[in-house]
């Protein structure tokens, strides 16, 4: 079988990252064309690959108005950019792959299920974390019954607070008219994971989060609008210069420092941080997304789980307790430990033994993605698509109902049985004919970035994107900031920074610790051609 031809729109971290995974798999699939109005990102990509000039576009746009040029087109812009190119590639007779959220509205991630649907063509979306060998090897567990019936589940997403104050405070997913809410952009994930773990639809669904500490009136005394230029920068916990540096002095010049600039020195990000989004005081930005949240799912049979993502805590892989009639599971993110009641024996698996795609991010998510949808390209089989968009499209109007029960304060009710792309009544509000229990507006709140849900990932180093900081393929490295030595930070004296040495802690996330897409602080582009690096 030929490989499947690929058009890579947007080659920043996400699709720089699916590009490098295409190189490593050549009788899989090959990369025949990029979009990208950066050329910094662009022509590496289009070289490794070797990609014609001809087929190196600035803007999607151009390649859109010509005859289809590969089978399929791998959708990696910016959230808030995803809408206009899958509809306009959908009606050329792409198939699609698209970085979730699908879009920021319910209407327009229905939108685009439909152009896929009325045009015959497959559509993936990029939920990462089904792909693992971490959830296969959960799903095994409780598929076989070794736990009897699921009854509860509790998931948390510790994003990190250096990780989250450089995306979400910083960076691009700061602010949700710009973006989606936190909820969608950051962890649409894990409730499509629930969802996929339990086996059921949700019923019903309330939350609960607020932006409580990255507002100016939480900032010290004497605090300045840039870090480099702050007197009480050495005592805070969010010194950009101190939590860049570590990345720079341990030789790590992937994601999120070239987030700050493509090519990251002492010299760059001292200048991107005096310059860009990436300097500013963390109680000085615009941002106004939550910086910590809990949903609480009601699913079909009564079964019930919640999920806590937040900012304050050391950023490290997700944990979840599973709790069914006859054992439950912890699973660490590389480790599932399954205690059994009747034998009153706990055993140990780790996950690592499996094998499998830890290479790539999202502990391995990344390929196993790939290596799902483009056969299914090849083939033709709708079947091979693990995350279909009408699956997907039910996952993230859970999410949208979560946002709207944060907002309204109340507990929203969903019809199980009502097609996902299709209308469906609201128990709650007496709202009736909307998306999956959703209104028709837009819910509040923006992000985007992806902790591996098990397994560690490598570094993959591209990202880019302005305006702040889901970026970079495979996320930065899920490390924490240990408190900093005397003179290890940058210094604000001389405002020429001298690089601390003292290394983050390693965790185990893949390159860029979220799964983030950004643009570099050195760029400002208009935002539909931006990549989503």
């Amino acid at each position: 079988m030929s490989p499947v031809k690929v058009m890579i729109v947007g080659t920043g971290s996400r699709g720089g990252g699916y590009a490098e995974w295409i190189r490593r798999h050549p009788d899989t699939a090959e990369v025949v064309a990029v979009a990208e109005p950066r050329p910094e990102y662009r022509e590496p990509v289009a070289e490794a690959h070797g990609v014609p000039p001809e087929l190196r576009f600035e803007d999607w746009r151009a390649a859109a108005a010509l005859p289809r040029l590969a089978d399929a087109a791998l959708v990696c812009t910016l959230d808030d950019a995803h809408l206009a190119p899958a509809l306009a590639l959908a009606d050329r007779g792409y198939h699609l792959l698209v970085e979730k959220p699908l879009a920021q509205t319910p209407e327009e991630c229905a939108q685009i299920v439909a152009a896929a649907e009325r045009n015959g063509v497959l559509l993936g979306v990029c939920h990462v974390l089904r792909y693992t060998d971490y959830t296969r090897v959960i799903s095994e567990i409780v598929a076989s019954g070794r736990i009897g019936e699921i009854v509860s589940v509790d998931h948390v997403e510790p994003i990190g607070f250096w990780h989250y104050a450089h995306s979400y405070v910083r960076g691009n997913w700061r602010r949700t008219a710009e973006a989606a809410p936190m909820l969608m952009a950051k962890s649409c994930h894990d409730l499509d994971w629930l969802r996929h773990i339990v086996g059921r639809e949700a019923v019903a669904v309330s939350s609960f989060g607020s932006l409580r500490h990255f507002r100016p009136e939480q900032a010290p005394p004497g605090a300045g609008e840039r870090c480099l230029d702050c007197d009480v920068e050495p005592e805070c916990s969010y010194s950009a210069p101190r939590i860049y540096g570590r990345f720079l002095a341990q030789g790590r010049t992937g994601w999120p420092l070239t987030v700050l600039t493509p090519e990251p020195t002492p010299e760059t990000v001292t200048r991107a941080l005096r310059e860009g989004p990436y300097g500013r005081c963390v109680y000085r930005c615009d941002n106004d997304v939550v910086d910590h949240q809990v949903v609480m799912l009601e699913f079909t049979g009564g079964v019930t789980a919640t999920f806590t993502v937040a900012a304050f805590n050391r950023a490290r892989p997700r944990e979840t307790a599973i709790y069914g009639t006859h054992g439950e599971l912890y699973c660490d993110g590389s480790r599932i430990t399954h205690y059994d009641f009747h034998s009153d024996t706990t055993e140990t698996i780790d996950v690592a033994t499996a094998g499998g795609r830890s290479g790539s991010g999202h502990g391995g998510g990344d390929g196993g993605l790939l290596a799902s949808f483009l056969p299914a390209v090849a083939a033709g089989d709708p079947g091979l698509v693990r995350t279909s968009g009408a699956d997907a499209l039910r996952s993230h109007m859970l999410v949208f109902a979560a946002e709207r029960a944060r907002l309204e304060e109340r507990v929203v009710r969903l019809d199980p049985s009502a097609d996902s792309a299709a209308p469906a009544s609201v128990d709650a509000s007496g709202d009736h004919g909307l998306p999956h229990g959703l209104s028709g507006a837009n819910e509040t709140d923006d992000d985007g970035n992806d902790h591996s849900v098990g397994g560690a990932a490598q570094a993959t180093g591209g990202v880019g994107r302005a305006g702040g900081g889901h970026g970079g393929g495979d996320h930065g490295d899920g490390a924490h900031c240990e408190r900093e030595d005397e003179g290890g930070a940058l210094r604000v004296a001389t405002h020429q920074p001298q690089w601390s040495q003292q290394p983050f802690e390693q965790g185990q996330h893949g390159a860029d610790p979220g799964g983030e897409r950004e643009q570099s602080g050195e760029q400002h582009r208009e935002r539909e051609l931006r990549a989503d690096s």
